[in-house]
């Protein structure tokens, strides 16, 4: 599937509203009409297709190259669009909704048939969630119905969090891109299992554990969040995402850092360092990012995907990148990171 243009709407806030709203409508159009257009949520850009229209859902996992039995998420723009969804929703679901939708919150549930066979890999469940987003819930009230969405990039890459992440990944794959800037979270949402008697975290997010469990008492974790040596509850969980092009390395002891950059220097190799503002003068590698303050971890989460492609920009070959504390946000933030080094840990 190619398309000979991928239209651009920028929506940025200087735009005139009328002007703004009409961009929206043609976006909403080319859902309607079976295509898949990229948006922006308040995590990352999604790319999205009706939700119920079988056809349109495929042509989300050619664009990317998605896996198959990798379930997608499902938009709405208001709650009572889960009526057409999903079973039942639980007493603990509706008390998270209440507090957490619109929000980086993703709730997975009990599906009625009428959500397409692709978005749910074949499962009885379907994730769903609220973004909050101005332009996300106009284009999805403009569209009136459900828009299934995974992250617009091409998969295993860092996920986009502007435009031009996207448009760099997709044009050519996609009818068109809906560009309202750079978006706030920076990380994926929380995707919560409320499917069954006690809730199952299956992936850190926008929302911490500790604001969920605040809401409805504790949860399960899906113990591959705690060792990689466990298989994921999840069937997206186990793929590796969000890698640059050069191999990614987590060091637990950041002071032996500038050893493993002399030795991969040694060999020729281009150096990278992942790093945040507090240390960014400590190391000498070809590129040094900052992906924000280490004592503001929401910084990180915020910078993190930009500073990975960052080093496929800077073409740097081998990536040290030091580590960050396992709680609240930066449990969202050490996922990401694992999965991007695909492990790797020293």
């Amino acid at each position: 599937m190619s398309y000979k243009q991928t239209f651009l709407w920028a929506v940025d806030n200087f735009l005139e509203n009328n002007k703004k709203q009409q961009m929206i409508k043609e976006a909403a159009l080319w859902i309607k009409k079976g295509e898949v257009i990229a948006f922006p949520t308040e995590t990352v850009y999604g790319l999205g297709a009706n939700a119920l229209d079988e056809q349109a859902v495929r042509k989300i996992f050619e664009a990317k190259g998605r896996p198959s039995d990798n379930p997608l998420i499902v938009h709405i723009a208001e709650a009572e669009q889960l009526n057409d969804l999903v079973l039942q929703v639980p007493s603990v679901a509706k008390k998270l909704i209440e507090q957490f939708w619109p929000g980086p919150l993703t709730i997975i549930l009990k599906k009625k048939e009428a959500v397409a066979e692709s978005v749910t890999a074949g499962l009885d469940t379907v994730a769903v969630r609220m973004p909050d987003h101005p332009v996300a819930l106009e284009l999805l009230k403009e569209a009136g119905v459900p828009v299934a969405a995974p992250s617009a990039n091409l998969s295993g890459k860092p996920s986009p969090t502007n435009g031009e992440h996207v448009y760099h990944d997709l044009k050519g794959r996609i009818a068109g891109i809906l560009d309202a800037g750079g978006t706030g979270v920076g990380v994926e949402s929380t995707v919560l299992d409320c499917s069954s008697d006690v809730p199952v975290l299956y992936r850190p997010g926008g929302v911490t554990v500790e604001e969920i469990e605040a809401i409805v008492g504790q949860v399960k974790i899906d113990p591959s969040l705690k060792s990689k040596d466990e298989a994921p509850l999840s069937p997206g969980m186990k793929y590796t995402h969000y890698s640059p092009n050069g191999s990614l390395t987590l060091v637990r002891n950041r002071m032996q850092i500038p050893t493993l950059l002399e030795e991969a220097k040694s060999q020729g190799k281009r150096t990278g360092v992942l790093t945040t503002e507090e240390n960014q003068d400590f190391y000498e590698a070809d590129v040094v990012v900052s992906c924000g303050k280490r004592s503001d971890l929401a910084t990180v989460a915020h910078k993190l995907y930009q500073s990975l492609r960052k080093f496929d920009e800077e073409k740097a070959e081998v990536i040290f990148s030091e580590i960050f504390p396992s709680e609240e946000m930066g449990i969202a933030i050490m996922n990401r990171l694992e999965k991007a080094a695909g492990g790797n840990i020293i």
